[in-house]
């Protein structure tokens, strides 16, 4: 088939690379004049490794990220710990790969390139009719058997009526301090739930061995002018006062432009395909990063679009079989993210008071380590047998 993929980010890349293995003809028409990543760390977590494993492309991932054996959070004032999440309920050696942005959209890059996808820069894409694109300069493409969206939450495809959180977070990628922090966990603090400072190592980017950290703020908003308008001066005594050990980062921070301020939605199409488009990743599913199942729920997402593909024979049946393999899913993790996201980012005082209290020591307590580590891996639901991949990537 002649297909086209709006939009290079994660899942546009993954879907691309897989297709042209499959020997379809690709083009990815992406908005920008030179390929490139937005945004700062994420984590691949086992259902993501999976889909890089079939892609023969894990062990690029690994020399460049980091591993994460443990998601730890704690509240300010009190140090009581209610987030302790660890992989190995689930097996000797499974754990999470965090990674700098730029390093896996170059890896995937590369290996789009080389399996022979055609790349169409500076293409803002508008609409589609009949498997014609049109740009907003008012240029058409040619006529393609499918359009797949990859654009993301914001995608002019899909009538998805998005509905933006009131809270983002500001992000910053900074040299990793050897300090104490633990170089293989995700770190967080809490102030109930309105204020939120975590600290991800990353791993490197290629051809430069210095490690880094992702470093994120919650912020609500509305709040993000009058962040700007107070200065870093006033912000960095907030964030001291949340937690003084991040004095190594802060001091990394001269300019607010180092900070990225991200808005998160929440939505799912009723139906991710129609005639000859079919959507994936954010423009399908959009949820906040709590759970950092993204890039990987993104991944799964072109994994299961090019396996329906070359089951079935026609590009409806194919469709058909994509929305069924991934449907299931995608709804299980987007309740839970519904759920749990105003626990940790709200202005509820009664939630995280739950948090706290109740959850935080029932966490503790047989099955629920499995069940946390489940879910946060992106297993729960078990997505990796419906795709016929590997259940575990233990050592």
């Amino acid at each position: 088939m002649d297909i086209a993929i709006a939009g290079a980010g994660i899942a546009g890349l993954t879907a691309a690379i897989l297709l042209r293995r499959q020997d379809h003809k690709v083009v990815l028409f992406d908005q920008l004049e030179a390929p490139s990543p937005v945004g700062s760390g994420l984590m691949l977590q086992p259902t993501g490794q999976a889909v890089l494993k079939a892609l023969g492309l894990l062990e690029d991932i690994e020399q460049l990220g980091a591993r994460i054996d443990r998601l730890h959070g704690r509240t300010s004032p009190g140090d009581r710990t209610v987030l302790d999440v660890r992989f190995n309920p689930l097996g000797e050696g499974v754990h999470a790969i965090a990674i700098h942005r730029a390093a896996l959209f170059e890896v995937l890059q590369t290996s789009a390139v080389a399996a022979g996808a055609f790349f169409e820069q500076g293409c803002v894409v508008q609409s589609i009719d009949e498997g014609v694109i049109e740009f907003q300069n008012g240029r058409q493409s040619g006529r393609f058997d499918l359009v797949i969206d990859a654009l993301g939450v914001r995608s002019p495809l899909g009538a998805n009526g998005d509905k933006f959180l009131e809270y983002g977070a500001l992000w910053a990628n900074l040299p990793w301090p050897d300090n104490g922090f633990d170089e293989h966990a995700l770190e967080q603090r809490y102030k109930a739930a309105r204020r939120m400072a975590g600290v991800l190592p990353i791993g490197r980017l290629a051809g430069d061995p210095a490690p880094l950290t992702a470093f994120f703020w919650s912020l609500r908003h509305d709040h993000y002018d009058d962040w700007r308008r107070n200065g870093l001066g006033l912000w960095k005594e907030e964030v001291l006062t949340l937690w003084p050990e991040t004095s190594p980062f802060l001091d990394a921070i001269h300019d607010m432009e180092q900070l990225i301020f991200a808005r998160y939605a929440h939505h799912t199409l009723k139906n991710p395909v129609r005639r000859g488009l079919v959507h994936i990743g954010d423009s399908y599913h959009a949820a906040s990063p709590q759970l950092g199942q993204g890039a990987n729920m993104a991944m799964l997402d072109a994994y299961a679009l090019s396996q329906a593909i070359s089951e079935q024979p026609g590009a409806t049946d194919a469709l058909a079989s994509y929305s069924a393999k991934r449907s299931g899913h995608i709804r299980l993790y987007q309740a839970i993210s519904w759920l749990f996201t105003p626990v940790y980012q709200s202005d509820s005082k009664v939630l995280p008071w739950l948090r706290d209290v109740i959850a935080a020591p029932l966490s503790r307590v047989p099955p629920a380590p499995y069940l946390l580590a489940s879910m946060v891996a992106g297993t729960l639901g078990g997505p990796l047998a419906k795709l016929r991949l590997p259940a575990s990537l233990s050592a």
